[in-house]
């Protein structure tokens, strides 16, 4: 993210398709994510050109390895039931 995540960013993630706060570079990152974590069957040839328009081939490997890396964290720290509460603030 070009300017980091600011408070605007982290209220928006949810809607983060139709918010204005988000560049098309970072909108297609979060789908990535979105896709590797939900659908990732359903990531064909054009979801790739889509990518190739805002990242080169060895940023897209970069980033999937990153998505990867974190929704492995998440889940081993789920099975082993080491997740912290959510704080309700």
């Amino acid at each position: 993210m070009q300017q980091g995540l600011t408070e605007e960013k982290i209220a928006a993630i949810d809607t983060y398709q139709d918010s204005p706060v988000f560049t098309p570079q970072e909108k297609i990152a979060l789908r990535f994510a979105e896709k590797m974590a939900l659908s990732h069957h359903e990531i064909d040839d054009e979801f790739f050109r889509a990518l190739r328009a805002h990242f080169s081939d060895a940023q897209i490997v970069e980033l999937g390895m990153m998505i990867g890396q974190y929704i492995g964290f998440g889940r081993l720290l789920m099975v082993l039931d080491l997740e912290r509460p959510v704080c309700s603030l």
